[in-house]
C-alpha cells in the first residue's frame, strides 16, 4: 500500500509553501492569436517568456494562452520560416502578433534533458533530443503512442505481439536497441508508472518491465520530447537509454474533433477512432485543456492452415505415432480426412494478428493562478484508460486428451485470452518563484491493472464434463506515488562565470506490486484421469494465479540532486549533475553526468556527454511468480516463472536482484547549413553490467533440474517441464550513431515543404555472463542460463539500423505526407543448438505511407491515406519443404508451428497495406 507518509510529507511541504507565498511576484495569463505577414492563422508558433522555460504554442488557429507571466515580462514568438519577434507586455494581457517571413529560424524550444532556466534549441542542447510536434502526430494513420514513435523516430522501436499472453495488449517499446524499461517516460517532466505487467513470452524485451504510453489519447498530446542520451544523474532510475517526455496540450481554445476509420487490404484489422480537444481559459488566470478518446480496432488474422497430418487420430502435436510404415499412414490419414470433412474442422484453427481492442481514455491538463497578487499558481494533470482486448491462445487439438474433454469440445478448442487494463494518473502541484529560485512542489501518483479472463476454455482436471468455459484468472496492479520538490535558478556574473544555472531538490516515491488470485477453477489440479495420468490443471490458454502466486509487496525510495549549467564563454556551454537514492530493498546508488556543447563557428558545433547510470530491478522483476504454456523449441511446455526468493531460485544459487549500472559515453556534431537546413549527427556507446535478464528454460528433462524441482514441489499443480528466473546475468556493450537532418523551405507565399532524413545504427553485444557456482560446476547446466536463443533476441531480435525520409508539401488548402522507413535485418536462433538450420536473418524492408490532406473550410478538413502503400510484408518463417497437410513424413522441425505462422512480429509486423479516411472539425 501506498503509505501514509508520503501523505504528511507533502501537507507539511505545502504549509512551508504557502508561508513563503508572500514573496512571490504578481503573474498574469496571457491570451492571443499569431498570424503570418499575409494575416493568415499561423500554428504551432512557440511562445516562451523571455529568460525561463515558460512556453506554449499556438493552436491550429494561431491562438495561445500563457500562464503564471509577470506583467513586466517579455514574450518571444518563434516559429518555421518566420522571424522571430520579441514583445514586452507592459502590463497587456491579449495580444495580436504578425510574424514576418524568414527562413533561418528552424527549431523548438525544448526542455529536458536540461533544468536551465530557460529553453533551448534542440541544435543548441548538450545532448541530442527529437521534437515531435501534435501535426507530426496526427499525419500519418498510427493511432497508438509507440506506433507513432516507432515510424517516427529512427532511435524507437515497438511491434505489436501476438499469442504472447499479456504482451498482446501492452506493445514492448525501446530506445537506441536497449529494454523496454531502460528509457524513463515522463508527462509534463514529471515520472510516469510503469505498467504491471512483465514479459515472460519470447518477444522483444522479454523479462523487462516498459511503460504503456499508449494509455495516453494522442489527442491530448501538444509534443513528445526523445532525448537520446543516459540522463539517471538527471532524473533517475530507468534513464539508461534515453528519456521520453510527453508534454500535455496546454494552449489550445475552442473545440477540436476528429474521427478515422480504415481497414486493411485483407478486410480486417478495421479502425474507428474518435479524438476531441477542449481547452478554454478561466478569466486571464488559468487553463483547462480536456482530451478524450475513443479507439475499436478488431484484430488481424495472418495465420495459416493447420498443416498436421492428424487432427482426430493422431499423437498430442498432429502427427503419425511412431513405428507405422507408408501404408499404415496412408490409411490413418485416409480415415482422418474422413473425420475433418464429417465435423467440419477448419485447419485455420488460431489467430495470428493484432489483438481485438477497444480503448476509452481521457486526460485533463490545468493550471490556475490562486492569488495574482502574490503569484501563487497551481496546477493539475490526470488522466484514466481503460482497454479491453482479445486475443487467441494456441489451439487444443482432440488428440491433446490431458488438455481437452471431448464431452464439451469434441473437436478441440481455441481459448481466448480477454484482458482488461485500467490505468489511472494524477500529477497535482504548487510552482511559482521563492527567493529568487522557480519552485516546484508537486506529487504524482499513478495505477496500471492488469486483469485476465479466459473464454472458450475449460479447466481439464475436472471431472468430463462439469468444467466452466470462462475463467476469471486474477490480475496484475502496479501503483507509484511521488513527491518531488525542486528549485531552478539562474544567475548572472558569478565570479569568471558569464552564467551560472543552479538545479536542485528531492524525490520521495513509493512502489507497490500485487498479484490477485483467479477463480479457483482457473488453477485447481481436479481429480480427472486420463490414462492413468492427471489431467491439465487450470484454464487452458492462460492458467489462473493461485494463491501461492498472491502477493502485495511494498518498496520506497529516497534522492536528491544537483544540477549546474554554465555558459562559460561564448562558444562552451557545460552542464554537470549528480544524484543519489536510496531504495528501501536493495540499497543505494549514486550517480553523475557531465555533457558539454562547443561552438567551433557559427553554426558548427561539437557536443558530447560523459555519465553512469542505473536500472533499479521492478517490483514486478524481484516478486512476480506463474506458471503458463509456452512455445519453445517446437513444442509446448508447461513452465514455471520464479522469483529470487524462491527455494527453487536459491537451488540454482541464484541471489537476490539489484541495480543495473551504465557507463554512457556520446559525441556529437551540429551544424546549421545554407540557413534552411539542420544536421545533427551524435555517436554513442552505452556499457551495462549486471544486466537484468529471464533467464532461458531449464528443461525437467536435465536431471539436475528435475531433483531441483522434485525437491521443491507445487501442491495442487501439475509437474511443470521448464523454470525460468530472473538474474543479473550479462554485461553488454550497444554502440550506435544517430543522425538528423532537416530542411524546410518556403517554396512561395501559398507553398511550403519540409524534408527530413534521420536514421539509427546500433549494435548490442554480449560481453561477458555471471553465473553461479552451483550453475558453473555442473556441466549440464552450463549455457543454459542464457542461451542462444536469449542472446539472440537481445542482440539481433530489434533492427540494427532503421532510416526514416520523409517529405511534407503545403500548397494553399492542400497537403502531401510522403514517408517512408527502413527496417533494418534482424535475427532469430533457436534455443537448441542442433535445430541451428531453422535460425533465420530477416531481410530489411522498406515501408511507405501516404497521407493526402486538404481543408475544405475554415473548419473542416479531410484526409485520406494508406499505410505501408507497396503491401510489404516481412521475411517468412522458416518452414520444412516436407511439411503439409497430405506428408507421410512430418517433421516438427520447422519455425511455424505446423504451418500457423507465416510470419514472426520482429521488425514492423504483418498488417500488409491499411487505407483510411480522416475528418478533422474545430470551432
Amino acid at each position: 500500500m501506498i503509505h501514509s507518509t508520503t501523505t504528511r510529507i507533502g501537507l507539511v511541504t505545502l504549509l512551508l509553501w504557502l508561508t513563503t507565498a508572500a514573496t512571490w511576484a504578481q503573474n498574469i495569463t496571457v491570451t492571443g492569436r499569431v498570424l503570418d505577414a499575409a494575416g493568415q492563422s499561423q500554428p504551432g508558433v512557440t511562445v516562451l517568456e523571455q529568460g525561463t522555460s515558460n512556453g506554449t504554442s499556438t493552436d491550429g488557429d494561431g491562438r495561445f494562452s500563457l500562464s503564471n507571466v509577470p506583467g513586466t515580462a517579455t514574450l518571444v514568438f518563434s516559429a518555421v520560416g518566420s522571424l522571430t519577434q520579441t514583445v514586452p507586455l507592459n502590463g497587456r494581457s491579449s495580444l495580436e502578433i504578425r510574424l514576418a517571413a524568414n527562413q533561418t529560424e528552424l527549431n523548438e524550444v525544448v526542455v529536458t534533458g536540461s533544468r536551465a532556466t530557460e529553453g533551448r534549441s534542440n541544435i543548441l542542447t548538450t545532448s541530442p533530443v527529437d521534437v515531435i510536434s501534435a501535426r507530426e502526430i496526427k499525419a500519418y494513420a498510427q493511432t497508438d503512442v509507440t506506433q507513432i514513435l516507432t515510424y517516427i523516430a529512427p532511435s524507437f522501436q515497438s511491434t505489436r505481439q501476438t499469442v504472447t499472453d499479456g504482451t498482446d495488449f501492452v506493445d514492448p517499446a525501446t530506445l537506441r536497441g536497449l529494454g523496454p524499461d531502460q528509457v524513463l517516460v515522463l508527462v509534463n517532466g514529471k515520472r510516469r508508472h510503469t505498467s504491471a505487467l512483465v514479459n515472460i513470452n519470447g518477444t522483444p524485451g522479454r523479462g523487462s518491465v516498459g511503460t504503456d504510453m499508449n494509455v495516453i489519447p494522442p489527442a491530448a498530446i501538444k509534443r513528445i520530447e526523445v532525448l537520446r542520451d543516459g540522463a539517471a544523474a538527471q532524473y533517475g532510475s530507468d534513464a539508461i537509454a534515453g528519456v521520453i517526455n510527453i508534454q500535455l496540450k496546454d494552449d489550445t481554445t475552442g473545440v477540436s474533433v476528429s474521427s478515422t476509420t480504415g481497414q486493411t487490404t485483407k478486410s480486417d484489422g478495421q479502425l474507428f477512432q474518435a479524438d476531441a480537444n477542449l481547452g478554454f481559459g478561466l478569466g486571464h488566470r488559468g487553463f483547462v485543456d480536456v482530451s478524450g478518446q475513443f479507439s475499436n480496432r478488431s484484430y488481424v488474422d495472418r495465420s495459416g492452415l493447420d498443416t498436421a497430418p492428424l487432427i482426430y487420430l493422431g499423437t498430442t502435436s498432429g502427427n503419425y505415432p511412431a513405428g507405422l510404415t507408408d501404408a499404415q499412414k496412408l490409411d490413418l490419414k485416409t480415415r482422418d480426412n474422413a473425420l475433418v470433412a464429417q465435423n467440419g474442422f477448419n485447419r485455420r484453427d488460431i489467430r495470428v494478428g493484432s489483438a481485438d481492442t477497444r480503448t476509452y481514455g481521457s486526460f485533463v491538463n490545468a493550471a490556475y493562478t490562486l492569488a495574482p497578487s502574490i503569484g501563487l499558481e497551481a496546477y493539475f494533470s490526470g488522466g484514466l484508460t481503460r482497454r479491453t482486448g482479445s486475443s487467441g491462445a494456441l489451439y487444443r487439438l482432440p488428440t491433446q486428451v490431458t488438455q481437452t474433454d471431448a464431452s464439451i469440445y469434441p473437436n478441440g478448442f481455441l481459448p481466448f485470452i480477454n484482458s482488461t487494463v485500467n490505468d489511472g494518473s494524477a500529477i497535482v502541484g504548487l510552482r511559482g518563484k521563492v527567493f529568487g529560485f522557480a519552485a516546484d512542489l508537486s506529487n504524482t501518483y499513478g495505477r496500471n491493472a492488469l486483469k485476465y479472463n479466459i473464454t472458450n476454455t475449460l479447466n481439464a482436471s475436472l471431472p468430463a464434463g462439469t468444467s466452466p468455459t470462462s475463467f476469471y484468472a486474477g490480475q496484475l496492479a502496479f501503483q507509484q506515488n511521488t513527491t518531488n520538490l525542486g528549485f531552478t535558478r539562474k544567475f548572472i556574473e558569478v565570479g569568471p562565470l558569464a552564467t551560472l544555472n543552479v538545479a536542485f531538490g528531492g524525490e520521495f516515491r513509493v512502489d507497490n506490486f500485487q498479484i490477485n488470485a483467479g477463480d479457483e477453477g482457473s488453477y485447481i489440479l481436479g481429480p480427472r484421469l486420463v490414462n492413468g495420468n492427471p489431467a491439465a490443471a487450470g484454464s487452458q490458454g492462460f492458467a489462473g494465479y493461485r494463491p501461492s502466486d498472491a502477493l502485495n509487496q511494498s518498496r520506497n525510495n529516497v534522492s536528491g540532486y544537483l544540477d549546474l549549467e554554465s555558459d562559460l564563454t561564448d562558444k562552451l556551454l557545460v552542464d554537470v549533475a549528480g544524484r543519489a537514492e536510496r531504495y528501501s530493498d536493495f540499497g543505494s546508488n549514486v550517480s553523475g553526468k557531465v555533457a558539454a556543447r562547443y561552438s567551433i563557428l557559427d553554426g558548427l558545433a561539437l557536443r558530447g556527454a560523459l555519465s553512469n547510470g542505473f536500472r533499479a530491478p521492478s517490483l514486478q522483476q524481484r516478486y512476480f511468480t506463474n506458471s503458463s504454456t509456452q512455445f519453445t523449441s517446437g513444442e509446448l511446455r508447461e513452465v514455471l516463472t520464479t522469483n529470487n526468493d524462491d527455494a527453487i531460485t536459491k537451488a540454482f544459487g541464484i541471489g537476490s536482484l539489484k541495480q543495473e549500472k551504465s557507463t554512457n559515453y556520446s559525441l556529437g556534431l551540429t551544424a546549421r547549413l545554407f540557413k534552411t537546413i539542420t544536421l545533427t549527427v551524435d555517436a554513442y556507446q552505452i556499457d551495462i553490467r549486471d544486466r537484468i535478464v529471464l533467464s532461458s528454460q531449464f528443461s525437467r528433462n536435465n536431471a539436475a533440474v528435475a531433483a531441483i524441482l522434485a525437491a521443491n514441489p507445487r501442491p495442487g499443480q501439475n509437474p511443470v517441464q521448464g523454470v525460468q528466473f530472473f538474474a543479473n546475468a550479462v554485461n553488454t556493450r550497444t554502440q550506435g550513431i544517430d543522425i538528423v537532418a532537416n530542411e524546410r523551405l518556403t517554396l512561395g507565399p501559398d507553398s511550403r515543404l519540409t524534408l527530413t532524413a534521420a536514421a539509427n545504427f546500433n549494435e548490442t553485444t554480449v560481453r561477458s555472463f555471471n553465473s553461479s557456482s552451483t550453475i558453473d560446476n555442473n556441466p549440464s547446466l552450463q549455457n543454459t542460463l542464457f542461451d542462444r536463443a536469449q542472446r539472440a533476441r537481445l542482440e539481433n531480435g530489434q533492427p540494427r539500423s532503421k532510416i526514416n525520409l520523409s517529405a511534407d508539401y503545403g500548397y494553399k488548402i492542400f497537403g502531401v505526407n510522403l514517408r517512408t522507413v527502413r527496417f533494418g535485418e534482424v535475427q532469430t536462433k533457436d534455443a537448441d543448438p542442433t535445430r541451428s538450420f531453422i535460425d533465420q536473418t530477416f531481410s530489411a524492408k522498406w515501408v511507405t505511407d501516404l497521407t493526402l490532406s486538404a481543408q475544405v473550410i475554415k473548419n473542416i478538413g479531410l484526409s485520406v491515406g494508406v499505410n505501408n502503400l507497396f503491401n510489404v510484408y516481412p521475411d517468412r518463417l522458416y518452414q520444412d519443404p516436407n511439411n503439409n497437410e497430405q506428408s507421410l513424413t512430418y517433421s516438427t522441425l520447422d519455425a511455424t508451428n505446423r504451418g500457423r505462422f507465416p510470419y514472426g512480429s520482429n521488425q514492423f509486423g504483418f498488417n500488409g497495406a491499411f487505407y483510411f479516411g480522416r475528418v478533422n472539425f474545430t470551432l
